[in-house]
């Protein structure tokens, strides 16, 4: 028994019952199987069965016995019955199966079988299925009519819902008084006129204009139409969203993940942009992570704080905040220690300019792992002061690198940008040449591997067009897009992040890719002005008739269209999607050593031309491009 108590103590069974709700259920579980038994016996041999044979109770007794202790096992106690569904079904057959199935040979031991019916284990089977079912489908029942008789409030918003699976069934049974659900559509043919929890399928997606003008007829227009589902392609948001401005109706959604939190709310850019979930292995990327010791600079950056919370997630053995922002460490610094208590933590304000400083931090923390998110990534700002840029991006990164390999960091995670690709910009450039640096670190086999990975533009990041388009809007516009043409590849913050860790777990497993830069897949790319255009519809206005939308020309080293491959790096898939390879263009460490020190020496003389010069030595591929006016200046776009 000591034995028995010490495996449900270390399965968590003992605290789970001392939940009252979960004794409660148990408790009525094993009444049930007691009573099942009874009744199979009362079924067999009539109602004079206990005078007959009294030891019925003592059967009973072990029936429901061998079952308290099944349950247990099987964790029967545990589903919530106003939810019980297809799954506890099945467990309630699996659970009875075991009870009978155990209870013959236990009873064996005792009487031999000799006085048991054969059909006994067979009804009693049947019973206690029905006693176990019967119950959590009457209290299911009840609570669905309970739910379908809330009041309705007389001002509560007709809405349609959107979409006809399994989240849109359990949107309509968590009802709200201050809804009430006219209909909904569907992506599915083969859905429309089915009636789920009383609400009507009415057609298809595409016919919403349709549909709700014939429920304006009949008095029952919807205010709002209510996007319910799961991994919902951004092309199909953007669709809907027409249909819905068509239609006169605002379009909303139900976030899924939270099934306590069903309230619609607006639906915002990063819907626009969502593309189906990425197959990520999160086991190697949290094994990446679990009980190392971790540094991250630019910390308090757009990815560098949603690396620090991501990594935090993991159950690092430490992690090291380290930036040059005063206030963005402050905030990040009070976000980790709020949310992970917990957790050893470091806070250091340093710029990853000095090399000195690099090297005195990264050997005293003595990081497993270093994720380099320090970057100037304004284009124009980097145009304007392109020696702080060569500084902070390409020398900062060179540091960075230096710093591990002397400290015998295992692995370096450098962030870069398809800016870096066929550059129009210092920026690009500068990016260009930490690639460079950590691609030839990373040839040379020192025992420290260098993972370089590449994307575009981030949602919502500092200095972003979205950041810019919100405050416009919030002043009532225009919105300013510098050409009608240029378009970008976007990427939601969180999504980045993620393929991120996802290519540092890949590239620390692939030492036959040494030189390599992991692209992350960023879909098609999307252009701007459309993007302008979405956002104003967000918001409940007309673009161009509520919100203008002005094109300002291209600033200096702007370019209409950004890549994510030079024609020199062939992509190579992976086993993991979402998370490309460029293959090495690769330069002799010692030559790009030398000109790097020069480089440096030419930004700390504030020698501009001697710095641009080796800038474009470094990266051939440079071309600078001026600000291009474009004929349209500040035309409002319809």
């Amino acid at each position: 028994m000591a034995h028995l108590s010490e495996i449900f103590s270390r399965r968590g069974i003992v605290h789970r019952l001392r939940q009252p709700r979960n004794l409660l259920v148990y408790g009525h579980d094993v009444v049930m199987a007691f009573a099942a038994f009874l009744a199979a016996f009362f079924l067999r041999l009539g109602p004079d069965f206990l005078s007959d044979r009294p030891d019925v109770i003592h059967m009973a007794a072990t029936f429901a016995g061998v079952a308290a202790v099944t349950y247990l096992f099987t964790g029967l106690y545990r589903h919530v019955w106003e939810y019980v569904s297809a799954k506890d079904a099945v467990n309630i057959l699996r659970t009875s199966t075991i009870v009978v199935l155990v209870f013959l040979p236990a009873w064996f031991f005792v009487a031999r079988l000799e006085t048991l019916p054969r059909s006994l284990p067979f009804i009693s089977w049947f019973l206690l299925v029905s006693f176990l079912a019967g119950p959590r489908l009457f209290y299911r029942m009840l609570k669905d009519r309970h739910a379908r008789g809330i009041a309705v409030a007389p001002d509560a918003t007709p809405i349609l819902l959107v979409g006809a699976g399994p989240e849109a069934e359990h949107f309509i049974r968590q009802p709200s008084s201050s809804y009430r659900i006219v209909g909904m559509t569907t992506a599915r043919g083969d859905r429309v006129g089915q009636v789920i929890q009383g609400v009507e399928v009415l057609g298809r997606n595409g016919d919403l204009v349709k549909i709700v003008g014939d429920l304006d007829a009949k008095g029952l227009r919807p205010e709002k139409l209510i996007l319910v589902g799961r991994d919902i392609p951004g092309t199909t948001v953007q669709q809907l969203l027409g249909l819905a401005a068509e239609a006169g109706c605002k379009l909303e959604r139900v976030r899924t993940g939270d099934d306590n939190n069903l309230k619609p709310q607006p639906i915002d850019i990063e819907d626009l942009l969502g593309r189906p979930q990425s197959n990520l292995d999160r086991v190697a990327m949290a094994a990446m992570i679990r009980r190392q010791r971790i540094l991250v600079t630019g910390a308090g950056g757009s990815i560098g704080a949603e690396l620090v919370h991501q990594i935090c997630e993991a159950g690092p053995a430490h992690i090291t905040l380290l930036d040059n922002g005063e206030f963005n460490l402050y905030s990040i610094d009070m976000a980790v220690r709020q949310r992970y208590g917990a957790l050893s933590c470091a806070t250091i304000l340093a710029d990853v300019r000095d090399d000195g400083r690099m090297k005195d931090i990264i050997a005293r923390e003595k990081p497993d792992i270093v994720f380099h998110a320090a970057a100037l990534k304004h284009v124009p700002m980097v145009e304007l002061n392109p020696l702080e840029g060569l500084l902070t991006n390409a020398i900062g990164a060179r540091n960075i690198a230096d710093a591990c390999v002397a400290a015998g960091v295992k692995a370096v995670v450098m962030i870069s940008t398809d800016k870096a690709v066929n550059p129009s910009n210092v920026m690009g450039a500068s990016k260009r040449v930490a690639e460079i640096y950590c691609q030839a670190m990373d040839l040379r086999g020192l025992g420290t591997r260098f993972i370089t990975v590449r994307f575009g533009n981030v949602l919502g990041s500092a200095g972003s067009v979205v950041p810019l388009f919100q405050k416009q809007l919030e002043a009532g516009g225009p919105l300013t897009v510098t050409h009608p043409d240029i378009e970008r590849f976007f990427m939601t913050v969180h999504e980045a992040v993620e393929l991120v860790l996802q290519a540092a777990a890949l590239g620390q497993g692939r030492e036959d890719d040494q030189g390599a830069i992991y692209v992350l897949d960023m879909g098609a790319p999307i252009k701007v002005i459309d993007l302008a255009q979405q956002m104003i519809s967000l918001a409940g206005k007309k673009p161009g008739i509520d919100i203008a939308i002005q094109v300002t020309g291209l600033r200096p080293g702007e370019k209409l269209s950004e890549e994510l491959f030079h024609g020199q790096e062939p992509p190579v898939t992976t086993d993991m999607a979402g998370v490309l390879i460029a293959r090495p263009r690769s330069v002799d460490h010692a030559i790009i050593a030398a000109k790097l020190a020069a480089l440096d020496d030419a930004c700390r003389r504030r020698d501009e031309a001697a710095a641009l010069a080796l800038t474009a030595d470094l990266v051939p591929e440079l071309r600078r491009n001026p600000a291009i006016p474009h004929k349209a200046h500040l035309k409002v776009i319809k």
